[in-house]
């Protein structure tokens, strides 16, 4: 076996493995060799090599948001380590558990000039669980060159102290390391270890130095406070309408059993958005869909008494305005993390999971009589019909390019949404309800969609799909100089020469200002990208050749592939502002 010298490294190593962190994406460096040469030789870890750390660090969040446990960063010193800022702040908000492990000159060396150097302690402060910043080891030399002279009272002395401060540096980086990694686990958030590292680098060793203190993590109780659950059924059985709005979510967080008695009380609406990964029959998906053409009177008949919110951040921003207009009187919030008050009414938050929320409500409560669902069902039905109409009728654009998309995606597989008219778009369906849907909401930045879906793609075993608007996919290009993209790994890139989205926001459209720093118009494709990258690259441009592609787009294939859809910019805001008017 190799391992570093360096026994900080190996410390780090061995509680990283004690830990089950399996997954550990290296950016090639020179200051953080003794962590390479540690992850990479041992057969726990399963390593990937990533350049460019923006790239590195959101393909490492696609496999957390995946397994569901923490993924390593491992980069060198200077400015590598800011690059992982992006993905950072959005495994801070979507609640994934990423580690990042940052090597660093030592103090010494800090401020001075020397290259390679920023000020790495605490930099990702503002959206951080938790900073470890560790010491560097006490030099060997340090101490082998007291003990090698002739033994007086008071060399002994020092001989003890040095030895003792090199025990107590090795406590306090143990301690700081548990306690990170714990917190990622407990919290399901980043964490930053920062580990400075003495010249020489490479040197390796074949037998461990040290042997950190493992300290367990703690699990969080579920359970809720007798006196709360209490007035929350009585609540519930005296509320004549009841909305429950779920937001990102892992599938299969809630058991069915739960979902099939919300579905059945008349006083409960239920709104799922595309990536809550709920479904049921009698619930609402396409909330825009409902909310959109809502006059005055509309939005008093939606008001509901009480709103439970679970899961992550909500992308409608139309439910958002309707319930900070129209608030409820009592918003409940269920999360084992935190609770946003998205709508500026939050009265109750209860930390735990909503599924052990459920079953201890549920079994407590009654149906209340109540028209508030079967008169909102009613709506559904109609808008499901208008919207149905319309798709049928208008020409090829963006809306009618993601119905043909939407419907060809292989049942039972995975799939990715870039931000941020794409997730838009993607609300507007009733997505198959097989397919597990995510996004990256916690920041809802489009830096690094494509980084995460090929992570994702390689956590799994399921097909991925990622569909991209043509800012987001050429903003992270990078993401696709990865060696280890699935052949069954999947690109829908939909090209309106620009940034589509700001066409529907008002504004002065058609102008020079706005066409070069608003849509940003340009020219480019990703046919070049597929050749260097190797991806299989075919095109679409009418919903006649987008359907004859989607038909082997998804069969076997030696590499992965790329479908590049273009639509006309210039009418795509106008055909889906009109849907709005149309489904009223």
């Amino acid at each position: 076996m190799v391992y570093p010298k360096i026994p900080l490294a190996q410390t780090v190593i061995q509680l990283c493995k004690a830990k089950g962190i399996k997954h550990i994406v290296i950016s090639p460096g020179s200051r953080n060799a003794p962590l390479t040469i540690g992850f990479s030789h041992d057969n726990f870890f399963k390593s990937y090599s990533i350049v460019d750390e923006r790239c590195a660090a959101f393909f490492a969040l696609g496999i957390a948001q995946q397994l569901q446990e923490p993924t390593a960063l491992v980069c060198t010193s200077g400015s590598a380590l800011l690059n992982y800022y992006p993905a950072v702040a959005e495994a801070y908000y979507s609640d994934i558990p990423l580690v990042i492990i940052s090597a660093d000159r030592p103090k010494h060396l800090i401020g001075v000039g020397d290259g390679q150097t920023i000020n790495q302690p605490n930099v990702f402060e503002n959206h951080i669980l938790y900073s470890a910043n560790l010491k560097l080891d006490l030099k060997e030399a340090e101490t082998e060159a007291h003990e090698a002279l002739p033994i007086f009272k008071s060399l002994e002395n020092k001989v003890e102290t040095l030895l003792g401060l090199k025990q107590s540096i090795q406590e306090f980086n143990e301690s700081e390391i548990n306690k990170a990694i714990n917190i990622a686990l407990q919290k399901s958030g980043p964490v930053h270890l920062n580990v400075p590292f003495d010249e020489p680098l490479y040197e390796r060793v074949e037998a461990l130095s040290v042997q950190p203190e493992i300290v367990p993590a703690k699990e969080k109780p579920l359970e809720i406070e007798a006196s709360v659950l209490s007035k929350c059924i009585d609540d519930w059985n005296t509320s004549k309408r009841k909305m429950i709005l779920i937001g990102v979510k892992h599938p299969n967080t809630i058991e069915q059993q739960w979902l099939d008695i919300l579905a059945k009380d008349d006083s409960v609406l239920v709104f799922t958005e595309t990536t809550s990964n709920i479904n049921h029959e009698a619930f609402f998906p396409s909330i825009d869909k409902i909310i959109a053409p809502l006059d005055n009177e509309g939005f008093k008949n939606l008001q509901p008494d009480i709103l439970l919110t679970f899961g992550g951040l909500i992308v409608s921003k139309k439910i958002k305005a309707f319930l900070r207009t129209y608030q409820p009187k009592q918003h409940w919030h269920i999360d084992t993390q935190k609770a946003n008050d998205t709508f500026f009414c939050l009265n109750r938050f209860i930390e735990t999971t909503p599924n052990y929320f459920l079953s201890k409500l549920l079994p407590q409560t009654q149906p209340f009589s109540s028209n508030y669902r079967l008169y909102w069902e009613a709506i559904k039905q109609v808008r499901l019909q208008k919207h149905t109409v319309y798709i049928d009728q208008i020409e090829f654009t963006d809306l009618k390019a993601f119905n043909s998309i939407l419907k060809a995606i292989p049942n039972h597989s995975i799939l990715q949404l870039s931000n941020s008219s794409t997730v838009r778009y993607a609300q507007l369906f009733n997505i198959n309800n097989t397919l597990e849907v995510y996004c990256n909401r916690g920041t809802s930045g489009i830096d690094g969609s494509t980084s995460t879906a090929i992570g994702c793609a390689v956590a799994t075993d399921k097909q991925t799909t990622l569909i991209s608007g043509d800012l987001s996919f050429l903003y992270d290009s990078n993401a696709l100089w990865n060696n280890n993209i699935p052949n069954d790994f999947r690109i829908i890139v939909i090209n309106n020469q620009g940034g589509g989205i700001f066409r529907i926001l008002p504004g002065h459209k058609n102008t020079e200002n706005f066409n070069t720093y608003f849509e940003t118009n340009h020219h480019l494709t990703a046919e070049h990208l597929c050749k260097m990258f190797g991806f299989e690259y075919a095109t679409a441009s009418n919903e006649i050749e987008l359907e004859s592609k989607l038909e082997t787009f998804y069969s076997e294939s030696n590499q992965p592939k790329l479908l590049e859809v273009f639509t006309p910019k210039n009418i795509n805001d106008e055909v889906l502002l009109n849907y709005f008017k149309f489904i009223k």
